[in-house]
């Protein structure tokens, strides 16, 4: 559970990432030992409503924030090559391939939380200087 600035726990909704694997060698023939694969896994937490007794959290809440976490992944409408969002990684450092696939998730409203889990994974290559 995320905590606010004072160390108070936050109630959802929210979206927790965490890292996962790294793995420095792209498996191609024209790896330079200069990329990275990481993965991280987005879990996006409904939850009851704040002040309504025995609300509790949906799928549809669930959804509405994972639907925000596809954006990750999203072309451009036109067919244009790239990616509809930027992802800044770092000075000097291209993400040029991205994945996502759903991971799974709770749907048992009596738990009053359900989730949705996406995975991604980033390729990430180091720009030589110019």
């Amino acid at each position: 559970m995320p905590l606010d600035s004072k160390g108070n726990p936050v109630p959802p909704p929210y979206t927790l990432l965490y890292p996962m694997d790294r793995n420095d060698d792209t498996g191609t023939l024209a790896d330079n030992q200069r990329a990275a694969i990481l993965d991280y896994q987005a879990t996006f937490v409904s939850g009851p409503i704040p002040g309504v007794t025995n609300s509790r959290g949906g799928d549809e809440q669930s959804q509405w924030l994972a639907d925000r976490g596809w954006k990750v992944v999203e072309r451009p409408a036109d067919g244009s090559p790239g990616y509809s969002h930027p992802l800044n990684v770092g000075t000097g450092v291209n993400c040029w391939r991205r994945e996502a696939r759903e991971a799974g998730g709770t749907s048992d409203q009596n738990d009053a939380i359900i989730t949705s889990v996406i995975r991604y994974r980033l390729f990430l290559e180091e720009q030589p200087a110019t």
